[in-house]
């Protein structure tokens, strides 16, 4: 009964669409086949269906409290996080050794994926501190690995990351919290950061917080940052907790969304300085933090589709049994009303929910297949091109789902119509969570000037080449299939709309043009994001088609749902591409040119 997603989907976009099972061929994965891999997909559901979704409502209304100098919140929380801790999953994608299950990188996102679907105020202690610890494993030595990373894969310890100062949100190279360096090799930090995610809390033994400082002779502005671990409690040698650091909890605030997950202000270092530890090479913080913010980023476009997809679901099954009205037509008013879901209005949005939110689902798992291939492909130049892939793609992944699946949210609650905004149905709940999600971990402004003034011209733009080879080859292959070949057409015009867009820009910067090439940088992301999945949504027609002929494990109902999806996809969304190219072209200038006055 669960409605945080549909199973058929989820097999087909891991087993059909993305051959995830491709990736057991990694020596890494040797030791799972698609039985051990479903295992914990389902183990996953189950969690989240048991034990996140059943108080996603109660930590909405009932948000984390402070209280004399601590964080009061419902006891669930504690519970949910127990229980995801004690089967494993809390450390799904980490080594055997380490206490995790390695699994694939699609398949360990999806079972964080679902828990964001069912609860991501909880889920968002759980997913915090993976991403710190895989911080620290990537950029601390072995010492700081162990005494931190390895508690924090394991669920004792928790973790966060502190940017934001209330100074510098986006601009952190403005940043003033400092760190002081003492004889036996630590730090002393001083300072205050807000909208600290899973901040403080009672739901571990200890939180690790990843904190950017500046050392007394950092250079100004981004090259002047480092990175430091500095734990909430001191942590011995030999594991066990010391005396509480110099980190206090200075209030909480309160959020649309998200409201399970305690956002936090902390001062540093009121009394003698909270002690910290360096992490990699001092003044290249900035650079090691990224590791964390892009695996967030992907976090935070998955938990978009997620969020999205739940409320689609909610609005579909709505939509099939509320009655309301007769069809078109039908003038006697004795006859019985219809379900919603008879009237073409509904189908409409039901179809640009399941558009979107299934669309977002193929571009994160697609993202995810890039990381195991960026880590493991056999050659060099494979992992090489992996890896640019994934960087052109992460604005991408971060952005269009947190612009699109918020508009399906949108969407499921004008299915639901006066009920949609009322709290006795969740999905406005669904819609206050995932408004969140344009804003976190960089805005759509600042992931647009990242793809556009960076992201594209990578390595001379190979990338980007490749990125559009691969789409001409899907393009190449949907024109064999006649169903699709108005499919191809659409998303072809799309692309070379895109291209010469691109070109424009390019030449636009190499011309010292900068401000002006980069003025509609949200609108070249939007138009680039509608390209790839419109690609997505062809390569996931032409396995439905595959499905139709007997070559797949789903309904046929199921994937003739897919195919339909893909013409949708294709005739109302990607004509929006050339629509936005043509703007993008003409390099216009309207909203640059207003002058403050002018407003």
């Amino acid at each position: 009964m669960q409605k945080i997603i549909n199973p058929q989907d989820l097999a087909f976009q891991l087993f059909e669409l993305h051959e995830v099972e491709q990736a057991l061929g990694y020596p890494r994965y040797a030791e799972h086949n698609r039985e051990t891999l479903q295992a914990a997909l389902d183990l996953a559901l189950k969690v989240a269906a048991e034990e996140f979704a059943t108080h996603a409502r109660l930590v909405d209304e009932e948000e984390p409290r402070f209280e004399d100098g601590r964080v009061v919140m419902r006891p669930e929380v504690r519970q949910a996080l127990d229980v995801l801790r004690d089967t494993g999953l809390m450390a799904a994608g980490q080594d055997f050794e380490r206490g995790g299950m390695q699994l694939p990188a699609a398949v360990a996102q999806m079972c964080v994926g679902l828990l964001k679907g069912a609860n991501v105020g909880t889920q968002g202690y759980a997913g915090l501190t993976i991403a710190a610890a895989n911080l620290i494993m990537a950029q601390g030595n072995e010492y700081q690995q162990k005494k931190y990373a390895e508690p924090m894969m394991a669920g004792r310890f928790f973790g966060t990351m502190c940017l934001t100062e209330p100074h510098a949100g986006s601009s952190l190279g403005d940043l003033r919290t400092r760190a002081e360096p003492r004889e036996d090799g630590s730090y002393r930090l001083f300072g205050n950061k807000i909208f600290i995610s899973a901040g403080d809390h009672e739901l571990s033994d200890n939180i690790i917080h990843m904190v950017l400082a500046r050392l007394p002779d950092a250079p100004p502005g981004v090259k002047g940052i480092s990175l430091f671990i500095v734990p909430k409690i001191l942590v011995n040698d030999d594991g066990s907790l010391g005396a509480r650091n110099d980190v206090a909890l200075a209030g909480l605030i309160h959020k649309m969304g998200y409201r399970g997950t305690t956002s936090t202000m902390l001062n540093f270092g009121e009394q003698d300085g909270a002690v910290g530890y360096l992490v990699g090479e001092a003044n290249h913080g900035l650079a090691a933090m990224f590791h964390m913010m892009n695996e967030a980023r992907i976090g935070v476009g998955l938990g978009s589709v997620m969020l999205g997809y739940t409320g689609y679901l909610h609005a579909l099954e709505y939509a099939r049994e509320r009655k309301q009205g007769r069809p078109v037509g039908e003038k006697d008013p004795l006859t019985p009303q219809v379900p919603l879901i008879r009237h073409a209005d509904i189908r409409r949005m039901l179809l640009t929910q399941k558009a979107y939110v299934e669309g977002g689902l193929a571009l994160c798992l697609q993202g995810a297949m890039l990381v195991d291939e960026k880590k493991h492909a056999a050659s060099e130049d494979q992992r090489q091109l992996a890896a640019g892939l994934l960087d052109l793609l992460t604005p991408v992944i971060k952005s269009w789902p947190s612009q699109f699946c918020l508009e399906a949210n949108s969407l499921a609650i004008q299915v639901h119509g006066g009920y949609g905004y009322t709290r006795e149905y969740p999905v406005e709940q669904f819609y206050r969570d995932n408004r969140l999600n344009p804003i976190h971990e960089g805005t759509h402004g600042i992931q647009g000037v990242d793809l556009l003034g960076r992201k594209v011209s990578l390595a001379g733009g190979r990338f980007y080449r490749e990125l559009l080879d691969r789409i001409a080859a899907t393009i190449g292959e949907a024109r064999g299939i006649d169903r699709l070949t108005a499919s191809a057409d659409h998303l072809e015009r799309a692309v070379r709309a895109l291209a010469e867009a691109t070109t424009t820009l390019n030449a636009e910067k190499a011309a010292g043009k900068v401000e002006q090439a980069l003025a509609n940088a949200s609108l070249y992301l939007e138009a680039f994001g509608h390209t790839v999945v419109g690609w997505l949504w062809l390569r996931q027609a032409i396995k439905a088609n595959a499905g139709l002929q007997g070559n797949g494990g789903q309904t046929a109902e199921f994937y003739e749902g897919k195919v339909k999806a893909c013409e949708y996809f294709a005739r109302y969304e990607l004509p929006k591409v050339v629509t936005l190219a043509g703007l993008l072209n003409a390099v216009d200038t309207t909203a640059l040119g207003m002058t403050d006055a002018e407003f």
